[in-house]
């Protein structure tokens, strides 16, 4: 995506960015608590992935926070995190450790941060940790640290080693697939295959579906995310052209019936389970698809309160909210537009969205994917036509199964009748 012209913008997601009184809220809207906390503990990186939202995008303010993140300011956020949970009477919350790259902060300082939160958490609600990393530092040294601390692993990889070196390369060129793997490798063992929490990988219809699908499975994750490369309006996704407005959904189809159609069940796929979900009138899990309230606040290296990171790739200071974890509690970003704008649902989706026939299961797409200039976020996604595929694809198979699976059970029902 770096390939791509990036157009300077600055405008704001709403025309009036000012704070939300309670006493306003949108038809009686009240908020979701947040649940899960992304904590940046280090700011850098030791990959130049060319898709990174983060450091090749619109949004840059990490050249401005410190590198890594200071004992003073996780303490603060752990108060933050016991506090918010006590005030809502939660049973159980996230911590991600998260970057740049988490890893770079080290073992020694790494078992310090946790050791702290769970001290703070100590006899209030449960505490899940989890780390999402690129896996290059995936040592048994830190296996052996998340063991003893129960901390959950997730991976980024983007399928075979040759398509991941194309994309997740190191700062002087080389690729991270070997490293990844072998850490991989280490974590499927008997002794630490309880800490694989799964695979994250991004799409690239550059590349072969199928053959990036069975070589994510060789690793046996227990779930697989599949994201959509964050793009909009304004940067669109680059595999787009007029004679294949679908290049995505193409490419994700063919997982979702080669996946659909094993004789057991793989692995997890949440975009995928979240639309049949969907489809059957549930509720999702995920920012990609669906309605639910997105319960997530972003806490970055100098302690500043932020919305979910994938916004950085709409506009400089599209995740901001001046809220910091050493003046305010998680509480005051309820107030925020763009907080109320994730957790409203239906009520915040474009007139075009409103009257489709999939809103419900699509959602009108991942939040970041709508921006356009000056309309902020009030768009279809710029997946809109692969979006719409996908669901009416996904929804017609799970549909068509219930529907046999239905008429076999009532002729069965009537024979022995």
């Amino acid at each position: 995506m770096s390939t791509l012209p990036i157009a300077s913008r600055t405008a704001p997601i709403w025309p009036d960015r000012t704070l939300v009184p309670a006493s306003e809220r949108a038809g009686g809207w009240r908020p979701t608590p947040f649940r899960d906390v992304i904590l940046k503990i280090h700011q850098h990186c030791n990959l130049a992935c060319d898709y990174c939202y983060v450091y090749t995008m619109e949004d840059q303010s990490w050249r401005d926070k410190p590198p890594r993140m200071q004992r003073s300011t996780w303490l603060a956020t752990a108060a933050r995190m016991a506090e918010h949970a006590a005030t809502h009477q939660l049973t159980r919350m996230r911590l991600v450790l998260h970057g740049g790259e988490p890893l770079l902060a080290g073992p020694m300082r790494l078992a310090e941060l946790i050791s702290d939160f769970r001290s703070a958490f100590r006899g209030q609600c449960g505490l899940d940790i989890q780390v999402q990393t690129n896996g290059v530092l995936l040592t048994k040294r830190m296996l052996d640290l998340f063991i003893d601390h129960g901390v959950g692993v997730g991976v980024s990889l983007d399928g075979t080693g040759s398509a991941n070196d194309r994309r997740r390369r190191r700062p002087d060129g080389r690729g991270s697939s070997a490293a990844v793997d072998r850490a991989l490798r280490l974590m499927a063992t008997d002794q630490y295959e309880q800490l694989f929490a799964g695979l994250l990988c991004i799409v690239d219809p550059a590349t072969d579906p199928i053959e990036c699908y069975e070589a994510l499975i060789s690793y046996r994750p227990p779930r697989m995310d599949l994201l959509l490369p964050h793009a909009n309006w304004e940067s669109p996704p680059p595999h787009t052209r007029p004679d294949n407005r679908t290049p995505y959904a193409d490419w994700l189809l063919r997982i979702f019936d080669r996946w659909y159609d094993a004789p057991r069940r793989e692995t997890v796929i949440r975009l995928f389970e979240d639309l049949m979900v969907l489809a059957l009138g549930g509720a999702g899990r995920s920012e990609q698809v669906g309605l639910s309230p997105v319960a997530v606040v972003v806490v970055e290296t100098d302690g500043s309160l932020e919305q979910v990171d994938s916004l950085k790739s709409a506009y400089a200071g599209a995740c901001a909210t001046g809220l910091s974890v050493f003046a305010d509690p998680f509480d005051a970003a309820f107030d925020h537009p763009g907080i109320v704008a994730r957790q409203l649902g239906a009520m915040a989706l474009c007139d075009t969205c409103s009257t489709c026939q999939v809103s419900e299961i699509c959602g009108g797409g991942h939040y970041a994917h709508r921006y356009r200039h000056p309309d902020g976020f009030r768009n279809p996604s710029v997946y809109c036509d692969d979006m719409f595929k996908l669901v009416r694809h996904v929804r017609g198979r799970v549909l068509a199964d219930l529907q046999r699976t239905l008429t076999e059970k009532s002729s069965r029902c009537s024979t022995t009748g």
